[in-house]
């Protein structure tokens, strides 16, 4: 009894080792078939795609290696952070992949419109004023180590052009600036020298060209504006007395000049008049004369009918008494 059951344990074990040997055996066949496979599957992918592969790696190499730069830009590479090259000429490029980097800066120019500021004039005049200047990056380097980038350039001009225009209208009076005569006008020589003066600070400190700084718009503080009305209401009202009191006073002269001639032509005129009725009066004696002394009975008869002709019309009534002469010379004719 005691044999037999220690023999079926033996068995049974026996059995379970056998079991759990052949399954590990199968396990490891099965492991050893896949990694046989591996091999052979690599190499038909790598047969298949070969030819795509090179060419997605030789565009991988070309994008990390080749850079383009358009005639509208700079471009500046860097390794580290630190500028290495500056390339201005438009084309392909060429750097060295994962260490270079490259940055790209417009080359264009811009136009920077600071905030409306207020400044004051040499003869103390407050004025409003809009400003803008053009500017463009000259020394993408000194730029990108000094500024870094468009924002931070505009504070940067800002200053320098607040600072030298403030300077420039602080040494106009305010007819410099705005005047109807265009002569007494200095703002576009003020202004050019600005420009020159602030371009050069900002190229050498940022590395920014200033092209041009100009005036966009000009005011009066709402504050003044009707004080500075006021007083130029006065200043046109005592102009205006001024030359209404010189046209007066020219009329003046004017009409005394006038009378004054008047009276010369008139009394010229008279002397003329009274020297031509004597010489005809004379003349006229004289031929009246000539002819009494030749016919005294027809010089009579003449002068009598002229008479005549002056004194009597249709509408003329004569009452002569019997002695009267001119009666006897019109029934006698003598």
């Amino acid at each position: 009894m005691h044999d037999h059951s220690h023999s079926h344990d033996h068995h049974s074990h026996s059995h379970g080792h056998e079991h759990h040997h052949d399954h590990d055996h199968h396990h490891a066949s099965h492991g050893h078939s896949h990694q046989r496979r591996d091999p052979f599957e690599w190499e038909l992918f790598w047969n298949r795609y070969r030819s795509w592969l090179i060419a997605v790696a030789a565009l991988l190499i070309a994008w990390s290696t080749l850079f383009t730069v358009r005639e509208t830009e700079f471009a500046l590479v860097t390794q580290f952070g630190k500028p290495v090259g500056t390339v201005t000429e438009a084309g392909l490029n060429a750097k060295v992949p994962l260490l270079h980097q490259v940055q790209f800066f417009d080359r264009r120019l811009r136009v920077y419109n600071p905030p409306r500021s207020e400044f004051l004039t040499m003869d103390k005049k407050n004025l409003s004023i809009d400003s803008y200047a053009l500017w463009q990056i000259a020394d993408p380097e000194a730029f990108v180590q000094t500024v870094g980038n468009e924002r931070a350039a505009e504070m940067r001009l800002h200053d320098l052009v607040w600072a030298g225009l403030a300077a420039a209208v602080a040494g106009l009076d305010l007819e410099e600036i705005v005047s109807t005569s265009p002569k007494l006008v200095k703002t576009d020589k003020a202004l050019d020298k600005l420009a020159e003066r602030s371009g050069a600070e900002a190229l050498e400190r940022y590395g920014i060209r200033v092209v041009d700084v100009r005036i966009k718009r000009l005011n009066l503080p709402e504050q003044n504006k009707q004080s500075v009305y006021a007083r130029m209401r006065a200043e046109r009202e005592r102009i205006a007395r001024q030359y209404r009191a010189e046209g007066e006073e020219q009329a003046l002269r004017i009409r005394a000049e006038a009378d004054r001639k008047k009276e010369e032509i008139l009394a010229k005129a008279y002397k003329e008049a009274e020297t031509t009725k004597g010489d005809g009066d004379a003349q006229a004696a004289r031929i009246y004369g000539a002819a009494y002394s030749r016919n005294e009975a027809f010089y009579k008869l003449t002068r009598t009918l002229e008479t005549y002709r002056k004194a009597l019309d249709k509408d003329t009534t004569v009452i002569l008494s019997a002695d009267s002469e001119l009666l006897r010379l019109m029934t006698r004719g003598q």
